[in-house]
């Protein structure tokens, strides 16, 4: 299982928010190349972006940052957050990004997923962000009434599906492991769990259920996980 440091981007500046909410924000740092560099010193062989000013806005000014980290590592990363046409996509994975996360766009208009993956291929994945089990789009602003693991299935292009429990995410308490599992079982695809990873337990949970890799953030940048510690008990 592969574990995947996260920064959230917000202003030019890594960032942290409490189950999503804009006004719940924690600054770790002003530097996130330098807070990429790091993660990828102390080991991690995958990098998980998030524009939150996309997901909330539906357009970045973080893009400048994104490329600024690709050229200073010699690691893969993934992006995600507002990413709603395919005008950006090709823009996004241009600028080279090794995957690009589509999320509302593949609730709303899941015809665009399938093009993607045509184009595209292994380098589409899926962000399902659930609050109490259905799909949240727009920065997790809206809720559906669409079941993350019925959404899971029908995203049967994609080779890579990224699980967040807004509940979870942010408050170092622990993933949602059952629903994770859920979608494991459900679909063929890779499955990354994102959302409240805090322990070498929760690690360890997610291996044991065949998660592909997990998203840690919070506990990272708290200290309350160690990213070698973690890469250890996910290998």
């Amino acid at each position: 299982m592969q574990i995947l440091p996260a920064i959230d981007l917000r202003g030019g500046k890594c960032v942290n928010l409490v189950q999503g909410i804009a006004t719940q924000e924690t600054v770790f740092s002003d530097a996130p190349v330098e807070m990429a560099l790091r993660w990828q010193a102390e080991g991690a062989e995958y990098l998980h972006l998030v524009d939150l000013d996309g997901a909330f806005q539906g357009e970045s000014a973080n893009l400048h940052i994104v490329g600024e980290i690709i050229a200073a590592l010699e690691i893969p990363v993934q992006l995600g957050g507002g990413i709603r046409s395919m005008e950006r996509l090709d823009a996004v994975l241009a600028l080279g990004v090794d995957r690009a996360i589509l999320g509302t766009v593949a609730l709303k208009q899941p015809d665009f997923v399938k093009q993607a993956c045509a184009k595209y291929g292994a380098r589409i994945a899926v962000g399902i962000d659930a609050r109490d089990g259905m799909v949240a789009t727009d920065g997790w602003l809206e809720v559906s009434q669409k079941p993350a693991v019925e959404f899971a299935q029908e995203m049967a292009e994609v080779q890579t599906l990224i699980y967040t429990d807004i509940k979870s995410d942010g408050m170092l308490k622990g993933p949602n492991v059952d629903t994770t599992a859920d979608i494991v079982k459900a679909v063929s695809a890779n499955v990354i769990a994102s959302g409240g990873v805090t322990s070498l337990a929760d690690i360890t949970a997610l291996k044991q259920i065949g998660a592909s890799g997990a998203i840690i953030g919070r506990a990272l940048y708290t200290g309350d996980l160690s990213l070698p510690d973690a890469i250890a008990a996910a290998s």
